[in-house]
């Protein structure tokens, strides 16, 4: 299976509602479902390496398998929303519950594994943090890449200066090009693997030229943030980890500005006493396309 299936789920809003498109690969009736979520300005394309990996490895072992990968509100194929302050976590756990609904209704979903990369990772730990949620199975398995409940203030200012600006450009080269100067700390790639990671990432303008897939206005929220405001969210993710009842993987790029050595650290010890593994030459945040990140994500979720 080289391409994933798009699918939809309708939201529910205070704005009157919106679509989320989800990319699903592997067995569409598998009882267990793994679900990988991306970063702030990514998409649910960027898992296409892990997914396919992680599909082989089931099927070589004799299992069904489902790997979903949403493209989050403002995002890829889903719709923007009209109240861009909604851009956040709360929404988007909301939205992530809608999906999973549609996909126990697909079929019964018995296991179910989260994978979150940055943004990703903490609407994970609020889908596994909040007590009684209306999941259809808790979650098993939780991999966060990348980030915990405390996030460096100096991360949220570099966001800061890049996000919303979604760009012209004449080609795919020159996109890639402009998203790898603001991206060379996910570490080594080569170029075909950061093509490959960059032609979803764009879309075509009405005169032909590209621009970047997301609402300009997820920066909205990110802006207004302080470091009070980021402090006080701190302190509501902190009390959802040590919620947190799955087996928990932190992967940590070694040379991370968001996720401290320090937070990486305490994870380890309180809450679901995370296990803890670190990615040379890498910062924020691994991709999970080079071989040793998929294998030691596919050895936590899979053995």
């Amino acid at each position: 299976m080289t391409e994933p299936k798009l699918n939809y789920v309708p939201c529910p809003d205070a704005s009157g509602g919106h679509r989320m498109a989800y990319w699903q690969w592997g067995d569409d009736a598998a009882p267990h479902v793994i679900v990988c979520v991306h970063g702030l300005s990514r998409q649910g394309r960027d898992f296409d390496v892990l997914a396919q990996a992680l599909v082989a490895r089931a099927v070589r072992s004799g299992r069904k398998l489902r790997v979903v990968c949403p493209d989050v509100a403002g995002r890829g194929q889903s719709e923007w929303l009209k109240d861009p302050m909604a851009y956040q976590v709360p929404t988007y756990v909301a939205d992530m519950l809608a999906m999973l609904g549609q996909l126990n209704a697909q079929a019964k979903i018995e296991m179910l594994d989260w994978v979150g990369t940055s943004m990703g990772g903490l609407i994970g730990i609020g889908v596994a943090g909040t007590p009684n949620l209306p999941l259809p199975a808790p979650v098993r398995r939780l991999v966060l890449n990348d980030v915990g409940p405390a996030i460096e203030w100096k991360s949220i200012q570099r966001i800061q200066g890049y996000v919303g600006q979604t760009g012209r450009f004449d080609n795919i080269q020159q996109a890639a090009d402009a998203m790898w100067a603001v991206s060379k700390s996910f570490g080594p790639h080569t170029p075909e693997q950061w093509m490959a990671l960059s032609r979803p990432m764009v879309k075509a303008l009405p005169d032909g030229a590209l621009t970047l897939h997301y609402d300009p206005k997820i920066a909205d929220a990110i802006r207004a943030a302080t470091p009070e405001s980021a402090q006080q969210g701190t302190a509501m993710l902190w009390q959802a980890y040590d919620n947190i009842k799955a087996r928990v993987l932190v992967t940590r790029g070694a040379d991370s500005d968001l996720l401290s050595k320090d937070t990486a650290f305490e994870m380890t010890q309180r809450g679901p006493r995370a296990s803890l593994l670190e990615f040379a030459g890498v910062g924020h945040a691994p991709t999970l396309v080079q071989d040793n990140q998929v294998e030691a994500a596919a050895l936590f979720l899979l053995d």
